[in-house]
């Protein structure tokens, strides 16, 4: 699609800031008016589309589509989004650990038993950490408490910790990327631990490299959301 607009700004609106295409306001793919409460997650909502091109690229706009999908989707399907960030705690990567007589073993609790900690901590619960491939269920209490917890994010906030925890395939990770003083390629490091143990070994193919990119590319534009939603 070729570029319609001159000028892409930010204009207060009744609940917030949206953004407008030379006297148009932007609306979500849904139709509905794509109005943000955050003045800094508006005004790089206005950067994506002012640094289009003659053509508009619609990869370039990520924090439109994270935008986009938690206005238009999250409110009726809250319930569902938690309960899938659920399963990602149930099967959480950094709780699923090589035998300890394995030299990953170690690495493993080098690196991910301060973040499994620091959430434990932070939420008052208790993880249980398992060697093997055997599920081991968390606590019903401490479901229960994850389960309030997310409950309790608002509608941006949830979109943020899907696409991190997806990403990671840890809800832990996923809790730990909205931290103020989140380190994402830390966290990117840790939730591809094996992954990188298993190139050491045997190295890595072109596609997969590609593939890696791409995935931690997102991964830091979701931090990157979710920082501006805090302004």
């Amino acid at each position: 699609m070729k570029r319609f607009y001159q000028t892409a700004s930010l204009q207060e609106a009744m609940t917030g800031f949206q953004v407008v295409l030379d006297q148009r306001a932007v609306k979500t793919q849904g139709g509905k008016p794509q109005i943000v409460a955050s003045k800094p997650l508006g005004e790089a909502l206005a950067g994506e589309w002012e640094a289009q091109g003659e053509t508009l690229d619609a990869s370039a706009f990520p924090l439109r589509d994270m935008t986009d999908y938690a206005l238009d989707m999250v409110p009726d399907t809250k319930g569902e989004i938690v309960e899938k960030l659920l399963r990602y705690a149930d099967t959480d990567t950094l709780c699923y650990r090589a035998g300890p007589d394995e030299p990953l073993w170690q690495k493993q609790r080098e690196i991910w038993d301060p973040l499994v900690d620091a959430l434990e901590a932070r939420e008052g619960i208790r993880l249980e950490r398992v060697s093997g491939i055997v599920a081991k269920p968390h606590p019903p209490e401490t479901m229960d408490t994850l389960r309030a917890r997310l409950s309790a994010f608002d509608d941006f906030e949830l979109a943020a910790l899907e696409q991190l925890s997806s990403l990671a395939a840890s809800l832990c990770i996923g809790l730990a990327a909205l931290e103020s003083d989140a380190d994402g390629m830390a966290l990117w490091a840790a939730a591809n631990l094996e992954e990188d143990w298993q190139i050491e070994q045997w190295g890595e193919d072109e596609e997969a490299a590609e593939r890696r990119a791409n995935r931690l590319a997102a991964f830091l534009k979701a931090m990157e959301f979710a920082q501006l939603l805090r302004g």
